[in-house]
């Protein structure tokens, strides 16, 4: 089952290529800019997540893509990284990988010279942690 984070962490992978995500109804398409602040997503794409996850606007989908957000938030879907560009993408928890991926309509993508799309990081902690590993580093004498 793809959780409520996983399907939010698979668009900001993706808000970050320029993919959109289209609100069913009416056909607005958003993309909320930045998607990361510091440590966290941004307050745009907070909105923009509560937009989408909205009673209004659950069967937006991102595009290029068939699968409905309602659809990914119930327990017939995964989010895995994409064989071929190692992008999240959804599949059915059959075991069965997606024929395509929203890379496909993207020229420049995969670009192995750029750098990929991330999730905001938290740098204390990351530091904290790679001095936690030199403090238990046994050093040869």
């Amino acid at each position: 089952m793809a959780s409520e984070q996983e399907v939010k962490q698979y668009l900001a992978y993706w808000f970050q290529l320029g993919k959109k995500v289209v609100i069913a109804d009416s056909g607005k398409a958003l993309l909320p800019q930045p998607i990361m602040q510091g440590e966290d997503f941004s307050q745009a794409f907070e909105e923009c997540w509560q937009q989408i996850t909205s009673c209004d606007a659950i069967d937006s989908y991102l595009a290029g893509t068939q699968e409905t957000i309602r659809e990914l938030l119930t327990d017939t879907w995964q989010v895995m990284p994409c064989a071929r560009c190692t992008m999240p993408v959804p599949f059915v928890d059959a075991g069965m990988l997606p024929l395509e991926c929203p890379c496909k309509d993207l020229d420049n993508w995969p670009n192995w010279e750029l750098p990929t799309p991330r999730l905001p990081v938290n740098s204390q902690a990351k530091l904290s942690d790679i001095c936690d590993r030199l403090e238990n580093q046994t050093w040869g004498s």
